[in-house]
């Protein structure tokens, strides 16, 4: 858990340090403000999210970016299944990063329906982009920490067969990335096309990777190795649309 805290620490010093060393090298960057918001759907759920980044524009013709900023992404749906939280329990072997290639434990999952769940996360955000064209560009943001706050929620946890039900289940209170299941609370990621219609302006189309996370609090899963089970998480595949504006 320290090591993969350390790596995530370290990227995120990256990200901030990289404009000041291009810059040292003599290489041409300048900055920019960008304001975006989303909305995506997907099976018996959806998204909104409202961000805002600093951007690092690099290099002579300035087609990459880096950006570090804030987003606050609100999550909605009804009767989502969550799953099995715990990265040592949901996944064959937990290594940092290789985690996302390691097969899945479905023998130790159970699940958790929220019936009706709501999540306001907000989170610290990273952006990598880059300008195709004039007018179109490709990039990727992800979630790096946070907090979340929403519903409580009546929900049913179904384990070996046996459901019982659970009056307050409660969305995970602290937001952190440390890649696949190793990951807490509710992340937003996104792969984006941008499309600048007019100065300043652009529409997105959005592909969503959504990690959202529930706590039981009367009830919990007993694990094969008897570890008690409260954290469960839905994973989802979305797609939507967008609009930014830079300056």
């Amino acid at each position: 858990m320290y090591w993969n805290k350390f790596y995530f620490f370290l990227g995120v010093i990256g990200i901030f340090n990289m404009g000041n060393q291009l810059k040292a090298q003599g290489i041409k960057n300048s900055n920019r403000n960008e304001f975006a918001f989303s909305s995506t759907i997907g099976e018996n759920q959806g998204s909104l999210s409202l961000g805002y980044n600093y951007h690092w524009l690099i290099g002579k013709k300035q087609r990459l970016e880096l950006g570090i900023g804030t987003r606050l992404t609100s999550v909605l749906g009804s009767k989502l299944n969550y799953t099995t939280a715990p990265a040592n329990l949901a996944r064959t072997y937990t290594a940092p990063f290789l985690i996302v290639f390691a097969g899945q434990s479905y023998e130790n999952w159970d699940t958790l329906q929220v019936q009706r769940p709501l999540v306001f996360a907000l989170n610290t955000t990273a952006t990598i982009k880059y300008h195709v064209s004039k007018k179109l560009s490709a990039g990727f943001n992800i979630d790096l920490f946070g907090v979340s706050l929403g519903r409580s929620s009546s929900a049913i946890l179904t384990s070996n067969g046996i459901t019982k039900t659970e009056s307050l289940a409660k969305p995970t209170a602290v937001n952190l990335l440390l890649t696949g299941d190793l990951d807490h609370g509710t992340l937003n990621s996104e792969a984006f096309l941008d499309y600048q219609f007019k100065k300043g302006w652009g529409i997105r189309l959005v592909y969503q990777f959504l990690f959202s996370e529930y706590r039981t609090n009367n009830i919990y899963q007993i694990a094969p190795d008897g570890t008690k089970v409260y954290r469960f998480r839905n994973k989802a595949n979305n797609f939507g649309i967008g609009i930014n504006y830079s300056f």
